[in-house]
């Protein structure tokens, strides 16, 4: 099975910033906990934006979101209370690192379907407002395999799966793609986490590749592999995004191909419906 688009097609060229009627929304997702998916997705959002794009960061875990303080951010108003109706989206959204918006999540709401269909036109109304100006919508989404957490996973133009070397967070990254299989052409990318060398990520990636394929036919590409790098941790430690903390350690390198490659794959992608289309039909069961 060939990898859709390598690492070394991103070229410089792929600078030049999508069209801003058309927010392109990157999902990153996982099986299990402990992985660094939320650190994946803050650090691909900044680095999205030092790269030109207008960007927001979209904190989807509603049962326990944590970007506002892996930012250093202190908002007490989150998507809890735009749910609530006790303030309104815009209200709530936080200038976080190298110009990102952030949008903070919740804790304890594990179904946006339960809220009134009237609440639901509203959240859709508002999100439509509040994103239409970006580049790109990057979405922390839950981990598992929740339905809501599927449904938001069937929005976006570009899912990308993290795991890492440990043998359980590969077998839930395995049985996450299972699981999205049930979505209309999903474009899916693995990327490794923590790996020890490119050469441990490489065989990694294989193995999940070979694996979904065989068994679910499902083709993902690889999108890279993060190395394990003691200056992550003391980045987070300090409440602050790595790729800005320490910008020349090697997983800083490799998130800045990742975003490359993910601008690349956002230009070159063609979305069967518009982004809030999806939302509204796949995700809000709106009438």
């Amino acid at each position: 099975m060939v990898d859709r688009l390598s690492v070394a097609e991103a070229s410089p060229e792929c600078n030049a910033q999508v069209d801003a009627s058309n927010t392109r929304m990157i999902a990153v997702t996982s099986g299990k906990g402990g992985v660094g998916k939320s650190i994946i997705a803050l650090n691909l959002a900044v680095s999205l934006s030092r790269m030109g794009g207008r960007v927001c960061l979209l904190d989807a875990n509603l049962g326990l979101g944590n970007i506002d303080l892996l930012c250093g951010l202190n908002g007490y108003w989150n998507f809890s209370h735009v749910i609530t109706g006790a303030r309104a989206l815009k209200d709530i959204v936080i200038k976080g690192p190298e110009n990102v918006d952030v949008i903070p999540g919740a804790s304890g709401i594990t179904d946006v379907n339960n809220c009134t269909p009237a609440v639901q036109h509203s959240i859709i109304k508002q999100l439509q407002n509040q994103i239409q100006d970006y580049d790109f919508l990057v979405m922390d989404t839950a981990t598992g395999l929740h339905q809501t957490t599927r449904r938001l996973l069937s929005t976006a133009d570009l899912i990308l799966i993290v795991t890492t070397p440990e043998p359980t967070a590969i077998a839930e990254a395995y049985a996450t793609v299972k699981s999205l299989m049930q979505l209309e052409h999903p474009l899916i990318e693995a990327i490794v986490n923590q790996s020890q060398s490119a050469a441990q990520g490489q065989t990694i990636f294989k193995r999940l590749q070979q694996t979904a394929a065989s068994f679910v036919r499902a083709e993902i590409a690889a999108a890279g592999s993060v190395p394990h790098d003691p200056l992550v941790a003391h980045a987070v430690n300090e409440q602050t995004p790595f790729v800005t903390a320490h910008p020349d350690c090697p997983a800083a390198a490799a998130i800045s191909r990742l975003a490359q490659r993910v601008q690349h794959v956002a230009q070159h992608r063609s979305a069967h419906l518009p982004f809030f289309t999806r939302l509204k039909h796949n995700v809000l069961t709106i009438d």
